[in-house]
């Protein structure tokens, strides 16, 4: 059993992760480094990250579900189909890649997450003009996002922000569903973790506490708190976190 100092540490670390995610996303940021620094392999301590932060996401999505909607041209329904799947498809990814090659890999996803989130805050976007890509084309990238979710995690939300938007969803509609598909992701690699592998429970536990706070408060700050401020504060994170472990490995 871990010592309750620990704990409280990663309760904290939670509260940080759900009121990340709620907000702008990148909690995964703040999760995986508290638990490698507990002892636990990057891999686990992916494992462990997917496992602790769903419940604060599943709150997080059920806030705002209002929200929800379907692509122009894909329905709600098919687009969680398509979430599910994937998560699942990434959990046994990661679940058959050796513990010493994830490790390797991990500076690489977290340096690409971080770019991926530097070119959403900083670069300017074009008006959507166009028309929206066929159904199967947003499915097999929903697919492809879901995998990833499934797999390492980092940085999903806002690459299913960008899918949704370009496939025609209304920002706000967009930003409410991202929430859900990827609750439905990692609902489905935590599944799969749980009935696989031996979850270091305490600290999952602690964790989820923690972002279940988080994504509560997050929620209530949304309009308070300037969003752009945050997604700059997972770009910190994740140039830090990418040296960290670079100099780690």
């Amino acid at each position: 059993m871990p010592a309750l100092g620990l704990l409280a540490v990663l309760f904290a670390a939670g509260v940080w992760a759900g009121a990340q995610n709620a907000l702008a996303g990148g909690g995964s940021f703040v999760t995986l480094p508290a638990l490698i620094l507990t002892g636990l392999d990057p891999r686990l301590a992916n494992i462990t990250s997917t496992v602790a932060l769903f419940p604060g996401q599943v709150t997080t999505g059920w806030a705002g579900r209002s929200l929800v909607s379907g692509a122009e041209r894909l329905s709600f329904r098919a687009l969680a189909a398509v979430c599910l799947a994937g998560g699942v498809v990434g959990a046994v990814l990661l679940l058959v890649t050796p513990a010493k090659v994830f490790a390797a890999m991990v500076p690489w996803l977290v340096l690409a997450a971080t770019g991926l989130f530097a070119w959403s805050t900083f670069w300017p976007k074009p008006a959507g003009t166009s028309n929206p890509p066929p159904a199967w084309v947003t499915a097999l990238i929903q697919g492809f996002i879901a995998t990833y979710a499934g797999f390492f995690g980092g940085g999903a939300g806002i690459v299913t922000l960008a899918a949704l938007t370009l496939a025609r969803m209304p920002l706000r509609n967009a930003g409410g569903t991202k929430n859900v598909l990827v609750a439905i992701s990692n609902i489905a690699a935590a599944l799969v973790f749980a009935a696989t592998v031996p979850i270091p429970w305490a600290k999952a536990a602690a964790v989820g506490a923690g972002s279940m706070v988080g994504g509560y408060g997050g929620a209530l700050l949304l309009h308070r708190v300037p969003v752009r401020v945050l997604r700059i504060a997972v770009v910190v994170i994740g140039v830090a976190l990418t040296i960290g472990l670079f100099v780690r490995g």
